[in-house]
Order: structure tokens, then C-alpha cells, then sequence
């Protein structure tokens, strides 16, 4: 299988992506010209998977994550190389420069100084204090729950100080307040945003202050946010963009035309369009195509509890202690057939191109985390999937679909609505039922799908159906709390509010082992192949079948500069550096 590099930004004239080298970062221009137009310091930007709230602590969902950050900042972000870079903090802590404990029990940051919120009040360590209580108050549902799970408490030491307390020594301790889906937030606004009331706070989730470049002016949960330019941010000349409009709606080939071909929009993110149509859109001239690989992987996730409906909203995909396994795909026998019958190349060639690359791991990089033992997936074997099926009771009826006990093998699949995702869906249907499985697919609306509302029973979190498809990563160099998220208590359901993040609903003993294990290992070596076990626990068992390691692929204008590509935080992690040229 390729490799490639933590980051590429691929420069490819000849094929279908354009030249994306990485603008300059240095301060925008800040003495306009007399002619300038109002327009020119207007911003539009396309996520055509729309935001339904700006509060990332109320939802895991990438497109709610990157609206918020260019609002509430972490104090630290990961470039692109996914390397720690301070923001509201003064400095990286380490054990070199005293910030790490010695006896890795406690991690202290100092914050910068000059830090306001957006309403004139300042940062103070009291704001960190209060984003960990209001992340670990029972009952709130918190998506970055993973970040603190090994903290004791979070103590402030005075302003600008505070020191993360963990319950036992810590190898890997900038989980909290780390990335863009673990930032700092108003402890004055949100004080009353505690525990079971977190996801009632529609005022404070849609509306917050922030310390970002931006600041919310409207906004319409699943359509448009505006934001308008902080005057308090805290580098001078910056942000050259008096307004942004983030529009949501459409689909991806719709989005892409706006900043290729149209001209409407200056950015637009998340292209997943096939390679000759996208190509074909680069060839007008007016933007240029942006790449960078990092965490992500495109994968179907097996539901291990049983989402038939006739069973109540107590019952209906809730993991309740191993008495509720699905009646088809708790025979790892018939999970594993699922994914041997699938052809990645040819998703690949299909469906992404350069772009994307087959795998079999759900931790696709950096490269010393890649396992080597599960490519066995990278050849379609239909042979060895039928073998699994008849060696499991599965017989062909007339129909060639199997059946088992007077039941019917017959699989609800669901994903977000896209083309590219409708074309994988179709050609594993084609390479299901050739072993005798009979598919039902169903698509989305995206901002539904990836949306946190508790009363839907369409998003993935609920997982009302068999197997669902979409995308999932994780944030820097290091997975430890990424892969906290597949223990057994993590599985999504009312407790969390459907928060949870173990979305399959695994559970391993073994797993939960592991998982423990890494939580106390500090030699660096013995960790990276406690990862790789924990990769290959979750691939082997079938939890979820890895398909694509997918870059991120976005389109700017050509007047905009300053956009870095970022495959391991928010894709908006530099917006005070852009601007137009």
C-alpha cells in the first residue's frame, strides 16, 4: 500500500489538482487601496454540510467544529504538520521547560496576557477552570469528553496560570484544551449551561464570545452564520476580512462550481466530487484546489445492537450490556465477508482519484502507527466471503439472497447524501449481493446526519439502521484520545445524549485492556505498538471497515492568500491570516 507523507499539498498542474503550495502566513496587507470595495473585504464561505450549532462541546460533527473555531480558540492548535502551536496560550508546555510535571501527574500552561473576549472582559485561567467543569458535568453530553477523561481536576494558580491534575501519571497530557474541538469558553456566558441543561442553551451554543478573529452577528442552525470582524482580537491588522459568510446547503460538485467556475463564493470546503468533474470545474481558471492528507478515513460502521424498529427508544440501538446484540451482524463470520467482498481500488478510482488511497487500518497515519496486519483487505477475496457465509448457516434461497433461521440477510445502509458516497454505496450493493446479501440504501441530508439533535432518529449517532458510511478522524500527531472514544462505556444513547462516540457500539474486553494499558505506558515505542493493537482490535473484530484514507480537498479563489491547507485541525485554523489580493 502508498504512503504518504504527514502532509502533502499536492502541486499536480498535469492532473487534476492545481498548484496548492502553501501561502505565505505573514500579516495581511493592511493599508487598502483608495479604490478597494466593500466586497473585497467580504468573505464567503461554503460548507455545503451546514452548522446547526457553534458550540463544538454539543456536537462532534466536523462541519459544527470548524464553524465554531474561527469564534473560540483551544490553547493550542495543530499545524500542518500537526505539531502543537500555542494561541491563547504563551507557550508549549514541556518537561524541558517545567510545564510537564516530572511525575507526568500534571501539566501547568501559561496563558498570553493581552487576551479579551469579544465583549471587552478578559481570559483569565478562571475560563479554562470552567471549560473542564462544564465538559465533565454530568449528563451534558460533552463530544470532547475523551480529552478529559483521565483528568482529576483543573486548578487556576492565578490569571494567566493553570495547571491540569490527572488521576495517575499521564504519558500524553495535552489532550485538554488541545485543537479546535477542545477550545476555552466564557465562563461568564455559559455558567448556567451546566450538566443537562448544556444542550438546552440554544442562546449560548448558536451566539458565543469568543477570543477569535470573528464574531457571531446571525445565525441559522443548518443554513447561515455570519460572523463580522472582532475589533478586540488581539493581533494588530488582523483579520483583513471585516465580514464572513459561511453558507450551508447543496452538495459538493454545487459547491465547488461557486469558487471554480462561478466566482461566487471564495472558499468551499469538503470536495468530495468525483476526480473528472472536479477536473473539468479546475479547467475555468478562477480558483485553485487544495489537498492535504492527515487522519481521515472513510469507513462503514457495523452496528453491534439492533436497530429494529419495532423495539422502543429505550432498546433501539442501545448497547445494553451485551443483551442487545443485532441478529445478523453479531457473527463476526458474516462481518468479515462484508468487508472481503469489497473492491477499494475501485472505490478509489471511482470515486477519488488521487485523492484518496485504499486501506485497511482505522489509523491511517503518522506512518509509525500504520499496522501491517490487516492487508488482507486490499485484495477483493468474493470466494473466501462466501466460504465465511456458508460456514456460518447462511444458505442461497432462490432469490440468491441467504437466508438463516427464517431470517433474510438483509442489510439497511445508510450514509450522508453525496454522489460520491451514493456511488460507493451502489457498487458495494453490486459486490454484496454477489455473495447472497441483500442491500437497502438510504442517504441523508448531511447538516441532519452530522447534526446532535436528540430527537432525530436520523443522525449517525442514533445509527437506526444495519451499517452507515462516512468519514472520521482525529486531531494531531498523537491518536491516544482518539482512541478512547471505541471503550465500551462510550457507546451513544440517552445517559450521553447521544453523544457518545463508540458509534458501532463495540465491545471488547480486550479492547477496554488495551485501552488502559496505553492510559499508563510512557516509553514511546511500547505506546506506538499499543496503538497499532488497539487499530487492529477494532479492524479485526469488524467494528467498523476502514475503505479510503481520504485527503481533505477544498478550493479557494485565486484572489484569496493566506489559506494553509491543515489535514489535522479545522481547516479555518489560520482565517486571521487570509485575505485578498
Amino acid at each position: 500500500m502508498r504512503r504518504v507523507p504527514a502532509i502533502v499539498l499536492l502541486a499536480l498542474p498535469t492532473l487534476f489538482l492545481a498548484s496548492c503550495s502553501q501561502e505565505s502566513t505573514s500579516e495581511a496587507p493592511v493599508d487598502a487601496e483608495v479604490t478597494e470595495t466593500t466586497q473585497d473585504r467580504n468573505l464567503k464561505i461554503l460548507y455545503w454540510q451546514a452548522p446547526s450549532k457553534l458550540n463544538p462541546y454539543q456536537s462532534s460533527g466536523t462541519k459544527d467544529i470548524e464553524a465554531s473555531s474561527i469564534v473560540v480558540e483551544p490553547l493550542a492548535h495543530y499545524d500542518v504538520d500537526a505539531n502543537m502551536v500555542p494561541i491563547l496560550a504563551a507557550e508549549i508546555p514541556t518537561s524541558e521547560n517545567g510545564g510537564v510535571a516530572e511525575d507526568h501527574r500534571s501539566i501547568t500552561w501559561k496563558l498570553k496576557k493581552d487576551v479579551l473576549w469579544s465583549d471587552s472582559t478578559p481570559l483569565t485561567a478562571a475560563d479554562v477552570v470552567f471549560t473542564w467543569e462544564y465538559c465533565t458535568a454530568e449528563g451534558g453530553g460533552c463530544a470532547a469528553l475523551n480529552a478529559f477523561e483521565y483528568v482529576e481536576q483543573v486548578v487556576a494558580l492565578d490569571d494567566h496560570t493553570v495547571r491540569v491534575e490527572f488521576i495517575k501519571p499521564t504519558p500524553f497530557p495535552y489532550g485538554p484544551f488541545v485543537g479546535s474541538a477542545s477550545p476555552i469558553i466564557q465562563r461568564e456566558q455559559f455558567k448556567d449551561c451546566l450538566g443537562m441543561r448544556a444542550n438546552q442553551c440554544v442562546e449560548e451554543n448558536s451566539f458565543p464570545v469568543g477570543t477569535g478573529p470573528y464574531m457571531v452577528d446571525e445565525f441559522r442552525a443548518q443554513d447561515t452564520a455570519q460572523f463580522r470582524a472582532n475589533p478586540l482580537y488581539r493581533e494588530q491588522g488582523k483579520p483583513y476580512f471585516q465580514t464572513v459568510l459561511l453558507k450551508g446547503g447543496g452538495d459538493a460538485a454545487a459547491a465547488a462550481r461557486t469558487v471554480l467556475q462561478t466566482g461566487e463564493f471564495d472558499y468551499a470546503w469538503n470536495l468530495q466530487v468525483e476526480p473528472e468533474i472536479l477536473e473539468n470545474m479546475r479547467n475555468a481558471g478562477k480558483g485553485e484546489i487544495l489537498t492535504g492528507f492527515g487522519s481521515q478515513v472513510e469507513r462503514i460502521m457495523v452496528n453491534q445492537t439492533n436497530p429494529d424498529p419495532k423495539l422502543d427508544a429505550e432498546q433501539r440501538s442501545i448497547n445494553i450490556d451485551g443483551t442487545n446484540p443485532h441478529p445478523i451482524l453479531s457473527d463476526i463470520r458474516v462481518r468479515r465477508a462484508l468487508t472481503l467482498a469489497i473492491d477499494r481500488e475501485i472505490l478509489v478510482e471511482v470515486g477519488y482519484g488521487i485523492t484518496g488511497q485504499p486501506t485497511c487500518n482505522v489509523i491511517p497515519l503518522p506512518e509509525k502507527y500504520v499496522s501491517s496486519n490487516n492487508d488482507e483487505c486490499l485484495t477483493q477475496n468474493l470466494e473466501e466471503a462466501n466460504r465465511l457465509l456458508d460456514e456460518a448457516g447462511w444458505v442461497l434461497g432462490s432469490d440468491d439472497v441467504r437466508v438463516k433461521d427464517g431470517i433474510r440477510l438483509s442489510l439497511l445502509y445508510q450514509t450522508s447524501t453525496n454522489p460520491v458516497r451514493q456511488g460507493a454505496q451502489s457498487l458495494i450493493k453490486g459486490w454484496w449481493k454477489e455473495i447472497g446479501v441483500e442491500t437497502e440504501l438510504k442517504n441523508i441530508d448531511g447538516s441532519v446526519f452530522f447534526g446532535t439533535d436528540a430527537a432525530s432518529p436520523f443522525t449517525l449517532y442514533k445509527f437506526y439502521s444495519d451499517v452507515q458510511m462516512y468519514t472520521n478522524s482525529f486531531e494531531g500527531n498523537d491518536p491516544s484520545n482518539y482512541v478512547e472514544a471505541w471503550k465500551c462505556d462510550k457507546a451513544p444513547g440517552p445517559h450521553n445524549a447521544w453523544l457518545g462516540t463508540n458509534i458501532s457500539r463495540g465491545c471488547s474486553e480486550e479492547l477496554d485492556a488495551l485501552l488502559d494499558t496505553l492510559s499508563e505506558t510512557f516509553d514511546a515505542d511500547e505506546r506506538v505498538e499499543i496503538i497499532k493493537q488497539i487499530n487492529d482490535t477494532v479492524v479485526q473484530n469488524v467494528y467498523e471497515i476502514p475503505l479510503i484514507h481520504r485527503a481533505r480537498v477544498s478550493a479557494r479563489a485565486n484572489d484569496l492568500k493566506g489559506v494553509v491547507m491543515n489535514g489535522w485541525d479545522s481547516e479555518l485554523w489560520s482565517i486571521a491570516d487570509w485575505y485578498r489580493e
